[in-house]
């Protein structure tokens, strides 16, 4: 059965009543509180299910990049946003770069006390030594 919320405009209780489909409308609400029949209905949280790649392209907002770029504190908003909508925690070390992006530390910054997380060639991940060097081969 639906649960409805409702709020009293005498005493401003809010509070939920579980009604029928058929009984919405038709069966008068009256506040537990003070029993006043002056009740309006709130509605909650609405929530849908959305595909993936409807998720990605709100995230990949090209408005959004501009603010991303001058404001650490939006860079972080979008990391976490991303976390959520994917459904995953981020690793410690991630945790600790969103952390500081949100106190206003700029990725540089970030970047040179971290050297772990940039490789040698500046790119995350990607290290190269004398022995795997990758070459150009021609054709």
């Amino acid at each position: 059965m639906p649960e409805y919320t409702y709020a009293c405009l005498d005493c401003n209780r809010v509070f939920n009543v579980r009604l029928s489909y058929q009984e919405y409308g038709r069966v008068p609400v009256t506040c537990p509180r003070c029993g006043s029949p002056q009740v309006e209905r709130r509605i909650g949280r609405v929530r849908f299910i959305r595909s993936f790649e409807s998720q990605l392209e709100d995230l990949a907002d090209p408005g959004s990049f501009e603010e991303m770029e001058r404001n650490p504190k939006a860079l972080a908003r979008m990391m976490r946003a991303m976390s959520a909508e994917m459904g995953e925690d981020l690793d410690p070390e991630l945790e600790e770069v969103v952390s500081r992006l949100e106190r206003g530390e700029s990725p540089e910054e970030i970047e040179k006390s971290m050297p772990e997380l940039v490789g040698e060639e500046g790119t995350e991940g990607e290290t190269t030594t004398d022995n795997n060097k990758m070459e150009d081969f021609e054709d």
